[in-house]
């Protein structure tokens, strides 16, 4: 585990494979929306990060990266990430048990200098911020949720806040997705701090998420991905696709759909798929 930044890999380097890749995908007519930073570990720690960014944005496709917001206290980092497009930020927790229990940070790292870092970075940022909350089984959250709410509540420029759960093996065994349940309270605290339309899941689920593409299961399985779905919604939905109840009877009955009670209202979910154990989880603080 380290926290100090440093060199590795040269900037020219990273430019000419990043080059070579365009090459070939532009030669199978392949859109490229985002050169992403998104190693295995923390981007940030790459103290060459700033130049890269201004390197690949000469090919005039988008930049982004994706971090666990640890090192953004630092000016450094923020000056570096406002070179960029997109930026996503990891927010589990706002409380300290909470963060050490989940991400398990260096012993030299602060949660509230990460916190007021983030805050800052938002503040001077003229690109597309978004926020990522992972969580997990076996945690008692309490009034998390809310906490975490309101601190995305109060950043200026939030374009979205992910709820993601586990779709990779962890470090500990102990560690694997939260109930459906645990999900949708997250979404619904969150939707009624930042607005429905900025809260989304990540729950493993690859599809197109919202294009209805006239396949209603497979269209009904995104949405379900991303948005815990009412019944009233549902309902309109296969209005428009001129199908049936009869659709959604067969999903429960795959076991590909979960039906869940929120404040009196019933609510449809995609079920959490089992973590790939072939996979390897990144992204650790």
């Amino acid at each position: 585990m380290t926290c100090e930044r440093r060199a590795f890999h040269k900037p020219e380097d990273i430019a000419t494979e990043v080059e070579r890749r365009i090459c070939k995908a532009k030669l199978r007519s392949e859109t490229i929306d985002y050169l992403t930073f998104v190693p295995d570990g923390e981007p940030t720690l790459d103290i060459n990060l700033g130049n890269e960014i201004s390197i690949l944005k000469r090919t005039g496709i988008r930049v982004a990266v994706l971090s666990n917001a640890s090192l953004i206290w630092r000016q450094d980092v923020r000056r570096a990430l406002q070179k960029t497009d997109v930026v996503s930020l990891k927010v589990d927790a706002v409380s300290e048990t909470i963060w050490r229990r989940i991400n398990r940070p260096h012993r030299n790292l602060r949660l509230d200098l990460i916190l007021k870092g983030i805050a800052a970075f938002a503040r001077a940022f003229k690109g597309t911020i978004m926020s990522e909350t992972m969580l997990i089984d076996n945690m008692l959250y309490g009034d998390e949720f809310g906490k975490i709410a309101k601190f995305l509540g109060n950043l200026e420029n939030l374009n979205r806040a992910y709820i993601a759960a586990p779709t990779r093996p962890p470090t500990e065994s102990w560690v694997g997705p939260p109930q459906e349940e645990k999900l949708n309270t997250a979404f619904q605290t969150f939707s009624e701090t930042l607005g429905v339309d900025r809260v989304e899941y990540l729950i493993g689920y690859e599809g197109d998420a919202f294009a209805f593409t006239g396949r209603v299961e497979e269209d009904l399985l995104g949405i379900t991905a991303v948005h815990p779905m009412r019944e009233a919604a549902i309902m309109e939905f296969l209005k428009k696709a001129h199908a049936d109840w009869k659709v959604v009877k067969r999903l429960l009955k795959e076991g590909k759909l979960v039906t869940l009670e929120y404040e009196g209202n019933r609510y449809y979910v995609r079920k959490l798929q089992k973590a790939d154990t072939n996979s390897n989880m990144s992204r650790k603080h």
